[in-house]
């Protein structure tokens, strides 16, 4: 079984499924990993603490947004449960529930629907405790050992995410903030520098701008933590930029680690 990368992606809002650039660069890019044996979703529309799992039974889509189109509300992703994937990450965070009422929500299904469109990989959806950056990089730390098991852990937010001053049109020229955020992560993480990305607030320009709340970045820092050889110094390959550019005027830069 080979040992799994971990991701961070931007997921979006349930529109940019609609744009074909989009949803070409996640299916491109999951034809390009080995099929994952299961799949832990880490997602910015998540917080609960404890730790929370999500349902190991069917039960329906969260559909945890409003006023949209109905089609939007009909999307289905009927992806296996994985109850054994749930035990295992118990038993690496100790004092993780389960909520066997909480289904998948878009951060999770909206990406997975175009990455692993016959949705049949058991997927599980896992709640942030915290969007304190260190916490959650000690979460991703003790969940790096479902890598070896084929579980491919993915972190899906948002690279920036300040609704309030979104571009008018999909392919809107990005404000300076944007840009500016988007390319420190960028170096950022081709660099290594955890220390820089935990401490972002400080460390990054127009980060209170790009987030003005960091539930959306918070996921990477369950990815770097899950990313065994993300340290400073690492083999640079082992990391890399998947998907760029700018949806809205917002960065959906994505990364992949190992």
């Amino acid at each position: 079984m080979s040992r799994m990368p971990v991701l961070y992606l931007s997921h979006g809002a349930p529109p940019l499924a609609d744009d074909p650039v989009w949803t070409d660069e996640l299916a491109r890019w999951a034809a390009e990993l080995p099929k994952p044996e299961a799949v832990l979703m880490v997602s910015a529309h998540w917080e609960e603490a404890p730790t929370t799992l999500s349902a190991t039974r069917p039960v329906p889509l969260v559909y945890d947004f409003w006023g949209f189109p109905e089609r939007y509300y009909r999307v289905r992703y009927d992806a296996p449960a994985a109850p054994e994937l749930a035990a295992d990450v118990r038993a690496l965070l100790p004092g993780t529930r389960q909520d066997d009422e909480r289904g998948l929500d878009h951060g999770a299904y909206v990406p997975l629907v175009e990455m692993y469109p016959d949705a049949d990989v058991p997927v599980l959806q896992m709640s942030m405790p915290t969007l304190e950056p260190e916490r959650l990089f000690e979460v991703g730390r003790a969940l790096a050992p479902l890598r070896e098991q084929g579980v491919l852990i993915v972190g899906s937010g948002f690279t920036t995410h300040n609704l309030r001053e979104m571009r008018p049109g999909a392919d809107a020229a990005p404000p300076a903030w944007s840009a500016e955020f988007d390319a420190w992560t960028d170096a950022a993480v081709a660099a290594g520098d955890v220390d820089a990305l935990l401490d972002f607030r400080a460390k990054a320009p127009a980060a209170r701008i790009a987030h003005p709340r960091t539930e959306h970045f918070a996921p990477l820092f369950v990815a770097l933590g899950a990313d065994a050889e993300g340290g400073t110094g690492a083999d640079a390959s082992a990391r890399r930029s998947v998907i760029d550019g700018y949806w809205f005027g917002l960065a959906k830069r994505s990364f992949q680690f190992g």
